[in-house]
């Protein structure tokens, strides 16, 4: 019988959520021009929410110290992401390949850099997400999850903003003023829009404690 433990899965769900944004979260997209400021936001937007909502749910139903268990397993993960990409870029590539090594080579040498900022943000974070939750239901109880969940949310949202976008894309041969405008322009609206999600999928996060809860009672 093809049988899979809820928790497994949502673990397995929170770390691939990771992975995506480590090798795809490059890519950045206009939404709109305000008076000569640029609003982009990347591709993770419609990734990240999912990983903050997974980690209340973690928090909710099994506790802080599992929660903080699964965030330190995906540090070690992008850790290795991060090594490999090093490997595979510097590894020379045999004839057959050789036509496509330029490509991949920059692709995943932005991989490399983005994973080095995502160790440094994901893990300031994903800690602090955990922490203000924790704290906040030991105030509060079980009640007022919604609460719970957007503050920490909100709050943890902002720190990887600003630390991944200023990581990842400060451009070293550019004016200190085109980065704090690139940069700016990047985080926050990327950062209003992870916010807008979060609250969006708030109901998720009911749904999640409850689906998780029900096998938890079983067991």
């Amino acid at each position: 019988m093809f049988k899979i433990q809820k928790l497994d899965f949502l673990i397995a769900f929170y770390v691939t959520c990771v992975m995506i944004s480590e090798l795809m979260g490059s890519k950045t997209f206009p939404i709109a021009t305000i008076v000569g400021f640029h609003l982009s936001a990347t591709v993770v937007i419609f990734i990240l929410p999912f990983v903050y909502a997974a980690n209340d749910i973690i928090v909710e139903v099994f506790g802080k110290a599992r929660a903080q268990s699964v965030v330190r397993s995906s540090l070690l993960m992008i850790f290795f992401l991060f090594l490999f990409s090093i490997l595979a870029t510097l590894l020379p590539p045999d004839a057959r390949f050789t036509p496509q090594n330029r490509e991949y080579s920059d692709i995943f040498g932005i991989s490399i850099r983005f994973s080095a900022a995502s160790l440094i943000a994901f893990a300031v974070s994903e800690f602090l997400d955990v922490y203000i939750f924790a704290r906040m239901r030991q105030r509060l109880g079980k009640k007022k999850l919604w609460l719970r969940t957007n503050v920490s949310n909100f709050v943890s949202e902002f720190f990887d903003t600003a630390l991944f976008m200023t990581l990842a894309f400060y451009t070293f041969n550019l004016s200190i003023g085109d980065n704090i405008n690139f940069i700016a322009g990047l985080s926050l609206p990327y950062w209003l829009l992870r916010c807008g999600m979060s609250v969006i999928e708030t109901p998720l996060v009911y749904i999640g404690v409850r689906w998780l809860k029900s096998e938890k009672v079983r067991a």
